[in-house]
């Protein structure tokens, strides 16, 4: 179950591809999307009482961003699909959700702090 829930961690971790025309942060925007999908599925799987604040901070990427209608889908989309593969094999708490959910923080840390420190707004 450990090697089950890290290869999805490890499949979700490839990068989603720019389209011609998307900032240059737009690939780390959807790893974000993707994080937060994770990470709404597995905190409360594994009682943390943070239940809805990943789809809350989902919710203000989108609405920081302002994104086109297709842009918003594609974020979207990868929150979506994060969600479902990891609810697909995550159905209770184990250390591989655990481990993930480590992983996911750190990364969604880093990521947030360096599109904002890169490309944020002074």
């Amino acid at each position: 179950m450990l090697a089950a829930g890290l290869a999805v961690s490890s499949l979700a971790a490839v990068p989603a591809r720019a389209l011609p025309g998307d900032p240059p942060y737009a690939e780390s925007l959807m790893r974000l999307a993707e994080i937060l999908g994770g990470l709404h599925h597995l905190r409360p799987l594994c009682g943390a009482p943070d239940g809805q604040i990943w789809r809350q901070k989902m919710s203000a990427l989108i609405q920081a961003q302002d994104p086109t209608p297709e842009d918003r889908k594609r974020l979207v989309e990868r929150f979506n699909q994060s969600y479902r593969s990891l609810a697909e094999i995550h159905r209770t708490c184990t250390p591989a959700a655990i481990e993930i959910i480590d992983r996911y923080l750190a990364e969604g840390g880093r990521l947030t702090r360096d599109i904002v420190s890169r490309y944020g707004r002074p």
